[in-house]
């Protein structure tokens, strides 16, 4: 398959040299000025996209024998996807396995995907393929928890750093350039790039938490130290990172250093079950997702322990609606041991811990437009990240990361999404009635 998709539009690089930032970035805010953001591939207000299934979508289908099938020429257009079977072997394996089967096969060389792989993934999840039932997945993915839980501290570390190891150069390439922040940005009215996204969503959970200077919070899960850099510079906090990845607790130690900032912001290398110290705020953005089915309640628990009482903090984390099985291939090929818990079991055992809920916002919506913009960044600058590590990121990687990008744009997109993204914002025992603003007027003053 091509490096890029033939049929899909075509879209600027972010802008590099235009105006440096302060710190490791040495990256750019892209200022090309576009307006309000909404993604490039967005369908009309109600719309649905053409059910890949319910033959509205032009496809062909190229299977292993030479035989074809279209419905392009019924349609009267062109075919918006081909897809091309290399192997019978392919074409089993979607028998067996459904689209755990179609997407494997796509990213072992199996299947090739010509089109818009953006619209495709969005049609599947309109016409509701991704749900069918499957047994044999069902047996996988409960395999693969038994193998992979994060039960064991060895077990949760070896899986994190299997994901976030591969090291600032490849993540700078298509994070943003002013925090490197590896979550959900926050795409309020007006915002026009993810630089700025990002800089709104950092400054959103500090307002939220009242992060004023001289105060101690704890950052959990602090991945390039982003949040870190940004409370000092712009809170006066004094911000302690925790990470379970070495890789990163370098990168982000060697920048404090260069900073000169020893005497104000540390990292400290652990399990999230592990959190050392009491602190005046706490920031867990994008850790829970990483807790496991069975390891869920202790790290709740330890987020609890690490608020000073009365103290206040927000919980950012993907959450599902409703109590189902966490998508299998994402476990398998992205984040080995990952489970993302319900809503309602998350916020339970927050209760159970001593947090007072005090708020709780969606922002499912924001974590489409992020990923469309991880996702454009990522194609854009395949070729600078192959020539990394040509081995490390082969077209394998390639085609399983881009995939893993745009199909999470779309289940975020979807309307029949049950997985979400979530900020609790909580106390540290019940607020006393002056203990917290009565509205949420000034969060946007």
């Amino acid at each position: 398959m091509a490096a890029t998709d033939p049929n899909k539009p075509t879209h600027p690089a972010p802008h590099l040299g235009d105006e440096t930032m302060p710190g490791h970035m040495d990256g750019l805010v892209d200022t090309t000025g576009r307006g309000p953001r909404r993604s490039r591939y967005a369908l009309e207000p109600g719309a649905r996209a053409p059910t890949m299934l319910g033959g509205l979508l032009g496809r062909r289908a190229v299977f292993a024998d030479g035989s074809t099938y279209t419905n392009a020429e019924r349609l009267s257009a062109p075919p918006a996807l081909t897809i091309t079977f290399r192997t019978t072997r392919a074409e089993l394996s979607v028998i067996a396995f459904g689209h755990v089967g179609l997407l494997e096969s796509y990213f072992d060389g199996s299947i090739d995907v010509d089109g818009d792989l953006a619209l495709a993934f969005r049609a599947g999840m309109d016409a509701g393929f991704d749900r069918s039932p499957n047994k044999l997945v069902a047996l996988r993915n409960r395999w693969h928890e038994f193998r992979f839980s994060n039960k064991s501290i060895a077990q949760a570390k070896a899986n994190a750093r299997f994901h976030y190891g591969l090291g600032e150069p490849f993540y700078k390439l298509w994070l943003d350039r002013v925090g490197m922040m590896y979550t959900c940005a926050y795409w309020k009215e007006g915002t026009k790039t993810l630089e700025e996204a990002q800089l709104n969503k950092m400054d959103h959970v500090c307002r939220k938490v009242q992060l004023e200077r001289g105060e101690t919070f704890l950052d959990v899960g602090c991945g390039f130290g982003g949040l870190l850099f940004h409370a000092w510079e712009h809170y006066g906090a004094l911000g302690t990172g925790i990470n379970a990845t070495t890789e990163q607790v370098g990168e982000v130690n060697a920048e404090i250093a260069r900073r000169n900032l020893t005497d104000k912001i540390r990292v400290v290398e652990c399990d999230f079950r592990e959190m050392p110290g009491q602190y005046d705020k706490l920031l867990s953005i994008g850790t829970l997702e990483h807790a496991g089915p069975d390891e869920l309640p202790q790290v709740v628990r330890a987020h609890a322990d690490a608020l000073k009482p009365g103290g206040l903090g927000v919980i950012h984390f993907i959450g599902h609606v409703g109590d189902f099985a966490t998508e299998f291939y994402i476990r398998k090929h992205i984040f080995p041991g990952g489970w993302i818990p319900s809503l309602s079991l998350a916020i339970d055992w927050m209760e159970r811990s001593g947090l007072e809920v005090l708020d709780v916002e969606n922002l499912r919506r924001h974590y489409a437009l992020t990923l469309d913009e991880w996702a454009e960044r990522f194609d854009a600058h395949w070729e600078a990240i192959h020539a990394l590590d040509p081995v490390r990121f082969d077209e394998r990687f390639r085609r399983t990361w881009r995939a893993y990008l745009w199909s999470c744009a779309e289940m975020f997109r979807s309307k029949d999404s049950r997985t979400h993204l979530f900020q609790v914002t909580v106390s540290k025992g019940n607020l006393p009635a002056d203990g917290y603003p009565m509205s949420r007027a000034f969060l946007y003053r």
